[in-house]
C-alpha cells in the first residue's frame, strides 16, 4: 500500500494519470450527443466574453471536453496533490490553469488564494474567461462568496452552468463527483448572466451569492432532467 502511495506522489505518475483522464474525457465528449439550453449559449458567451463560469464541484469534469476551442478559458484548480492531475488534464484539453483556492469563511489567505484571486482578475482583464467551482470548500452545493467578489472586482458577469450525461458514475464522496461515460446523451445548461455591482454592500453581495446558488441548483437539476428523460428514437 505504501509503495502505491509513493508512486502516486511522483510527478510522472500524476502526468500519466492526467493525460489518460484528458483523453478519456475527450472520448466522452466526441462519442456523446449534446444539446444545449439555450441553444445559442456559446454565441451568447462569445458576444459577452470574457465571462465567469460557475459550476458545482464534482460536476465539473466534463466541462473542458464540452467547450468550444475558440472560447479561451482558464480554470481555477486547487494546489492539493490531486489538483496536479486535474491541471495536467485541463492543459491537455487546451485549458489554461490558475492554481489556488479559497478557504472556509471566505478567506483567500490560505492555499495561495490571494495570488489566485488576482490571477483570475488579471486573466479576465486580458480577455480570458475564467471557470471555477462555486462551492465553499468541502461543503457541497453551497456557493461561497469568493466568486461573487471576483465578479465585483472584475466587472464581468457570472454564468451558472451545468453539464450532465445519461451514462455516468456518481461517487459517494463529499461533492458527489460525477464521472461521465461515453456514448451518452449529454446536455449543457446555462442561466442568465449575473452581474455584481462594483459598489455592492454586504447585503447586496449576500443576495447575489444566494441567487447564484439558486441558479446553479436549477441548471444542474435541468441538465439531469434532460438526459434522464425517456429516449424517443435515435
Amino acid at each position: 500500500m505504501q509503495l502505491w502511495r509513493n508512486i502516486a506522489r511522483q510527478r510522472w505518475a500524476k502526468v500519466a494519470v492526467g493525460v489518460a483522464a484528458a483523453e478519456f474525457l475527450r472520448f466522452v465528449g466526441t462519442t456523446s450527443r449534446f444539446t444545449f439550453e439555450p441553444p445559442d449559449i456559446y454565441e451568447r458567451l462569445e458576444a459577452g466574453k470574457p465571462v465567469i463560469l460557475a459550476i458545482w464541484h464534482g460536476q465539473h469534469l466534463l466541462a473542458p471536453a464540452a467547450r468550444k476551442l475558440e472560447f479561451p478559458t482558464k480554470i481555477l484548480i486547487s494546489r492539493h496533490h490531486d489538483g496536479e492531475i486535474n491541471a495536467v488534464a485541463a492543459e491537455r484539453l487546451g485549458i489554461g490553469t490558475i492554481r489556488g483556492s479559497g478557504s472556509h469563511g471566505g478567506s483567500f489567505v490560505r492555499k495561495g488564494g490571494v495570488a489566485a484571486f488576482q490571477a483570475m482578475v488579471d486573466a479576465l482583464a486580458k480577455g480570458y474567461s475564467v471557470a471555477l467551482s462555486a462551492d465553499v470548500p468541502k461543503v457541497s452545493r453551497v456557493a461561497g462568496p469568493g466568486i461573487i467578489k471576483l465578479a465585483q472586482a472584475s466587472g464581468r458577469p457570472i454564468y451558472a452552468v451545468a453539464f450532465a450525461t445519461s451514462r455516468r458514475l456518481v461517487l459517494d464522496n463529499w461533492d458527489r463527483t460525477t464521472i461521465n461515460l461515453p456514448f451518452s446523451r449529454g446536455c449543457g445548461v446555462a442561466a442568465e448572466p449575473l452581474s455584481v455591482p462594483a459598489a455592492a454592500d454586504a447585503e447586496e453581495l449576500e443576495a447575489c451569492r444566494r441567487l447564484l446558488e439558486d441558479r446553479l441548483t436549477a441548471v444542474t437539476r435541468r441538465a439531469y432532467e434532460v438526459v434522464d428523460r425517456p429516449h424517443r428514437g435515435a
